[in-house]
């Protein structure tokens, strides 16, 4: 098929999400668990039905992998890939709490490496985010560059579940790091990174790809460098079962402080 315009698409696409997300009385209302293994909102779904609706009105065929349906071939499958995490963030959105966002990646393989488009859009503020390979990255228009330090005044974590925090502690005081800051949503942690906001992220746990697809490219197109350690890279497969801790940082050496302060990332 001829190459959409994903960046309009991905437009449409939130706009129809966020006013379907509008409509809902209840945020925190469930429905089951997706095919990631979380829990499905009806947000969650309504974004994902967004997303799919614009991905269905294409000429040609792709698969989806979507956290709440897990694989899906579009209009007959086909080589090009769609991962979507619909609402990233939605403990934060359940609770109107902090950022929650669309993040869709578009590749033309199987690895994390044949990316070549990446889209957040983040709900609450109506920003947009997006890279295409090799052009940059951009926020609402205007091109985005990591800072250039190597230090790590703002550190961003994610998958902070207590006890992880706890056991990180020393490590994460070794980073050098001046403050940490914990967003809740993976995609808008790297895209702040991307963006300068912050000099570093990481994951305390192994998160998914549907959470980095998109964030990293925007990180590794603004000037900055994301390892993912027990995914192989760029190599990690785009599949739901891929897990893998996330660090991203402006510069690589920054990224080099992280992996330093934790062995074996």
């Amino acid at each position: 098929m001829a190459a959409p315009d994903w960046l309009e698409l991905c437009r449409r696409a939130a706009a129809r999400a966020s006013e379907a997300i509008a409509r809902e009385p209840d945020r925190s209302a469930a429905l089951d668990r997706g095919a990631g293994g979380d829990t499905t909102l009806v947000i969650d779904k309504a974004a994902e039905d967004a997303v799919f609706a614009e991905l269905e009105a294409l000429d040609g065929g792709l698969l989806a992998i979507s956290e709440e349906r897990g694989e899906v071939e579009v209009n007959g499958g086909g080589v090009l890939r769609v991962v979507i995490d619909p609402v990233d963030g939605s403990r934060n959105a359940r609770r109107g709490a902090g950022s929650f966002c669309l993040s869709v990646a578009v590749a033309e393989g199987g690895t994390v490496g044949d990316i070549v488009f990446g889209y957040v859009h983040e709900f609450e503020t109506g920003q947009d985010w997006w890279a295409r390979r090799g052009e940059g990255a951009f926020r609402d228009g205007t091109r985005l560059a990591t800072g250039a330090s190597d230090q790590l005044e703002l550190l961003g974590l994610e998958n902070t579940h207590p006890s992880q925090v706890a056991a990180a502690g020393a490590a994460l005081e070794e980073t050098g790091a001046e403050r940490l800051r914990a967003l809740g949503a993976v995609a808008m942690s790297l895209c702040h990174v991307a963006g300068g906001g912050l000099d570093a992220m990481l994951t305390l746990g192994e998160t998914r790809s549907v959470d980095l697809a998109a964030g990293q490219l925007l990180v590794r197109e603004a000037g900055g460098a994301v390892a993912l350690p027990e995914a192989g890279g760029l190599d990690a497969p785009l599949g739901l079962d891929m897990r893998s801790r996330v660090l991203a940082a402006a510069t690589e050496g920054g990224l080099a402080r992280l992996q330093a302060a934790f062995p074996g990332a």
